[in-house]
C-alpha cells in the first residue's frame, strides 16, 4: 500500500494482534497451572482477550491481502498480485514446516510427528491461496460475486463447524488430516479458521467499494459496533430460537458452543475501536511492527518453542513461572522479539546480500572441487572397470 492509500489502523491492529499473540503464548506456556484461577478477574480478562487474538489476526491478514489484491486495475490472472499471492501462500506453508523442523532428529534420519502439525502460518498460507481461488472464480463475473462468495464461505464454515469437527478425517494421510482436525495435536485447522480470513477479505471489499465516501468511517464504526454486539450478546439465543422453531439439531449444537460467531462479534468491536481512534494510530513504531509480523512470529517461535534445536524457553520453564515473573517475562519477550524483527527489517538487504554471496561462494567452490577431482574420479572409474573385467573374465574362464 502506498502512503496515500494505506489504512494505518489496520497496520496497528495487526501490531496489536501479534503482540497479544506473543504474550499469550508466553504466559499460557510458562505460567504454573496451579495459578490459573478462574475466579480471578485479572486472569479471566486476560483469558478472554487471548481468545480474541487469533480471530483478529486471521481477519486482518485476510483484509490486507484482499485489499492489495483488488486495488490494482488488472483482473484475473493478469493481476500481478495473484502470482505474488500464490508465492506468498506457499512461502508461509514452507516457513510453517521449517519452524517445526528438529535438526537433531533430521541428523538421525527422522521427522518427528510434531513436524506435520498445522499452525497459524499454515492456515494463513492456505487461506491466501483459497482467497485467490475465490477471486479467480468470481472477480471476472458479476460485480458483487467475489465479496458474496467470501461472506458465504465464512457463514458456511461457521454454521457447519459442529458437524465437521466430529470427523476424524482418517481416510487422509495424517499430514493432510492435520489441516482439518485437531485430533493429532494441530493448534489451528484450515476449517473453520479460513472463515475469519475470508471475512477479512469481505470487509476489505466493503472498504474498497466505499473508500471515497465521506461517511465511510461513521457508518463503518456504527455498523461494526451494532453487528458485533448483536453477535456477542444475542447470537446464541437466536440459534436456540431457530432450533425451537425449525427443530433442526444443528442450531442447538451451535448454541451449545457458539464461540465462532461470538468471536466474530469481538472482531467487529475491535475493528470499531481501532477505526474510532485511527487518527492517533499513525506512529511509525506501531506501523513498523504491523509490517513485520511474519519476522516477529518466526523469532518468537524460535525463542519460545526452540525451532530447529528444541532448546527454547518452553523446554526449560514449561508451566513453572509465578504470575509476576510471567508478566515481566512476557513484556521482555515481546520487546526482544519486536526489536530483533525491526533490526532484521532495517538490515534485511545487507543480510540477504551476504546470504546470497555465501550461497554463490559455496556453489562456486563446489563446482571448482568437482572440476579438480573429475579427472581422478574418471581414472578411478576406469581402473575399477578394468578390475571387474579381469575378475569376471577369470570367473568365466
Amino acid at each position: 500500500m502506498t502512503s496515500s492509500t494505506r489504512l494505518y489502523f489496520i497496520d496497528t491492529m495487526r501490531a496489536w494482534a501479534i503482540l497479544m499473540m506473543l504474550q499469550g503464548h508466553f504466559i499460557d506456556g510458562l505460567l504454573d497451572p496451579v495459578l490459573r484461577n478462574a475466579e480471578s478477574s485479572a486472569y479471566t480478562i486476560w483469558l478472554y482477550f487471548r481468545g480474541i487474538t487469533a480471530p483478529v489476526f486471521f481477519t486482518v491478514s485476510g483484509f490486507i491481502f484482499t485489499f492489495l489484491l483488488v486495488r490494482v486495475p488488472q483482473v484475473g490472472w493478469d493481476n500481478p498480485r495473484v502470482k505474488k499471492g500464490i508465492r506468498r501462500g506457499f512461502q508461509l506453508l514452507l516457513i510453517g514446516y521449517l519452524l517445526r523442523l528438529n535438526l537433531f532428529g533430521l541428523f538421525k534420519g527422522q521427522l518427528y510427528d510434531s513436524f506435520f502439525l498445522v499452525d497459524v502460518l499454515h492456515c494463513i498460507g492456505l487461506s491466501i491461496l483459497a482467497i485467490i481461488g475465490v477471486y479467480l472464480l468470481g472477480a471476472t463475473r458479476k460485480k458483487y460475486l467475489f465479496s458474496s462468495l467470501l461472506l458465504g464461505l465464512t457463514i458456511v464454515l461457521f454454521l457447519f463447524e459442529p458437524l465437521y469437527k466430529q470427523w476424524s478425517f482418517a481416510f487422509l494421510p495424517e499430514a493432510l488430516a492435520n489441516y482439518f482436525t485437531k485430533a493429532n495435536g494441530s493448534v489451528f485447522t484450515i476449517i473453520p479458521w479460513l472463515g475469519y480470513t475470508a471475512f477479512g477479505g469481505f470487509l476489505s471489499m466493503l472498504f474498497t467499494r466505499y473508500k471515497e465516501s465521506k461517511y465511510l468511517y461513521p457508518v463503518a464504526i456504527m455498523t461494526a459496533l451494532i453487528v458485533g454486539q448483536l453477535l456477542i450478546r444475542y447470537s446464541s439465543g437466536a440459534f436456540m430460537a431457530l432450533h425451537k422453531t425449525t427443530g433442526i439439531e444443528l442450531f442447538k449444537l451451535i448454541y451449545s458452543n457458539n464461540y465462532l460467531f461470538i468471536r466474530l462479534g469481538d472482531v467487529l468491536v475491535v475493528f470499531a475501536v481501532f477505526m474510532l481512534i485511527r487518527k492517533f494510530l499513525t506512529q511509525k513504531a506501531f506501523i513498523k511492527i504491523g509490517q513485520n509480523t511474519l519476522a516477529i512470529y518466526v523469532i518468537h517461535f524460535i525463542i519460545l518453542y526452540g525451532s530447529f534445536t528444541g532448546l527454547g524457553l518452553y523446554k526449560f520453564f514449561h508451566h513453572e513461572l509465578t504470575p509476576m515473573v510471567a508478566v515481566v517475562g512476557a513484556l521482555a519477550f515481546m520487546a526482544v522479539c519486536t526489536a530483533l524483527a525491526l533490526w532484521y527489517d532495517k538490515h534485511e538487504t545487507s543480510i540477504k546480500g551476504r546470504m546470497t554471496t555465501l550461497v554463490q561462494t559455496t556453489k562456486s567452490q563446489a563446482i571448482a572441487s568437482y572440476l579438480i577431482f573429475l579427472p581422478l574420479l574418471r581414472d578411478l572409474a576406469y581402473r575399477a572397470k578394468g578390475f571387474f573385467f579381469r575378475v569376471f573374465g577369470i570367473v568365466r574362464n
